[in-house]
């Protein structure tokens, strides 16, 4: 009786550990595109999205589809910001197999930015293929 206890705990615990390093993995790929944002670092933007991803939401009042490359352009230019003006946050990750779902809250000078980022593992590595986003001015 306890043999078998043993080995199923040894599963179950094999399973988190598991699933653990993919979540490391999204969170390493998210802080990718927190600190590539604010140091305005086209590498780190790259390494943290796909480069086929599309980010879509609300401009004030404008619906707005934007391709990965058009925005890593705008986001890359001009001088690197002061971080201490940035709060990013992970709220919670959703893994199902090679998939993720991110939601992370932003909070900038004047504004609160939302994301909802799907992630899907290629070739070993997470990356960012879709961001929709939702921007609050304080």
């Amino acid at each position: 009786m306890k043999v078998g206890f043993i080995v199923v705990f040894i599963l179950v615990s094999s399973v988190s550990f598991a699933q653990q390093i993919e979540i490391d993995a999204i969170t390493k790929t998210v802080h990718l595109y927190f600190d590539g944002m604010i140091q305005r670092d086209r590498r780190m933007l790259e390494e943290a999205f796909h480069p086929e991803a599309r980010l879509i939401g609300y401009r004030g009042e404008n619906f707005t589809i934007t391709p990965f490359e058009a925005w890593a352009n705008g986001t890359a230019s001009g001088a690197p910001r002061n971080p201490a003006d940035y709060q990013n946050s992970i709220k919670s990750i959703r893994v199902e197999g090679y998939t993720a779902l991110v939601e992370t809250e932003l909070f900038w000078p004047g504004i609160y930015y939302y994301d909802f980022l799907t992630l899907i593992k290629v070739e070993e590595k997470w990356k960012i293929v879709h961001k929709t986003w939702y921007e609050k001015l304080r």
